[in-house]
This record gives structure tokens, sequence and C-alpha cells, in this order.
């Protein structure tokens, strides 16, 4: 939704809502019943996802989401930063997955608020707008998850800062890749 608020389109309001719809059902509808559906499947224990066999299988169903999303999102005229979006996400997604064959656990909590922080970087560059605000406040905002998810003793600080800079770093390099 901020994309809509910052980013010049020629969508209408009709339109920007459909979008915004295809992107909450494919980010957030169709993954919480993934994890639903293999929760009542007895595939994962809890929501948790703590261990790292848990967290193959939704890793791997979020890297195709994600890809399919950024290429709907990339056909449609004017869209194709925000396809861009996913495509970091995906490929980030991609990376995260393959560390769990050297045993390492990303955390995604933090990787899901290192994506944002380099796509707006990105944006900035793109636009020539500075979007410092929003940076900082998402950088603060990954201060408080991170102490949170170590205070839970959810993850550890190596694991913190490899979920943060995969999601900075695939918002980043799939700019230049593309």
């Amino acid at each position: 939704m901020l994309y809509f608020l910052l980013i010049p389109t020629n969508f209408i309001s009709n339109q920007k809502l459909i979008i915004l719809s295809l992107i909450f059902v494919v980010t957030y509808l169709i993954p919480l019943l993934i994890l639903a559906v293999f929760k009542k499947l007895k595939i994962i224990e809890n929501y948790q996802t703590e261990s790292i066999k848990e967290r193959k299988l939704p890793v791997a169903l979020m890297v195709t989401l994600f890809y399919v999303l950024g290429n709907t999102l990339n056909t449609i005229a004017h869209l194709k930063d925000l396809g861009l979006l996913f495509y970091a996400t995906s490929l980030g997604l991609f990376i995260v997955y393959l560390l769990f064959y050297f045993k390492i656990k990303a955390s995604l909590h933090m990787f899901s608020l290192g994506i944002p922080i380099g796509f707006f970087m990105i944006l900035s560059n793109l636009y020539s707008q500075p979007f410092l605000i929003i940076i900082i406040l998402l950088f603060l905002l990954s201060g408080l998850v991170a102490s949170a998810r170590l205070n839970l003793r959810a993850h550890t600080t190596k694991e913190i800062y490899i979920g943060f800079f995969a999601g900075v770093l695939s918002s980043l390099s799939m700019y230049y890749l593309l």
C-alpha cells in the first residue's frame, strides 16, 4: 500500500485495490492456508516452524509463489519495479532455502524487514526521491524485531544477521541483475 502512496502511477483506485488484493492473497492468505494444511497433515508441529526440516517445504512453496507474483506484476505496465520486489523476495527465500543444506536457519522475520529496506533504497534511486524516513523507520523496526527474536530465544544473533542481510542484499542484487 505504501508503494501506491509514494510512487506516482496511472492506476485508478479500483485497479490499485485489485492489485493490492492480489498481493494480499498471494503473500498472506495462501501462506496462512498452506501452514494450516501442513499442521493438519502433521507436516509441521506448530506454526513457528522452528526446525530447518519443518521450514523447507513452506519456504520452497513461498519461493514459487513470490516468483509467480513477480511474473504477474511484471506483465502489468508501470508495475515492473513492484514485480522486482517479489522477484527479489523469491531470490532471497531461495538463498534461505539453500542455507538449510548447510544447517543454517535464517530469521524470516528479519528477512521480511530487510527486503523493504533494500526495495526503498532502489526506489530512492529509480525515482530520485529520498525515502530516508521510511528506511530509518524500517531500520528501527528491524532493531525492535531483532531484539524480540533474541529475547524469545527464537534465533541466534548470527541467524538474525543472516536473515536481515539476505533480505537487503537480495533486493539490491535483483535490481542490478534485472
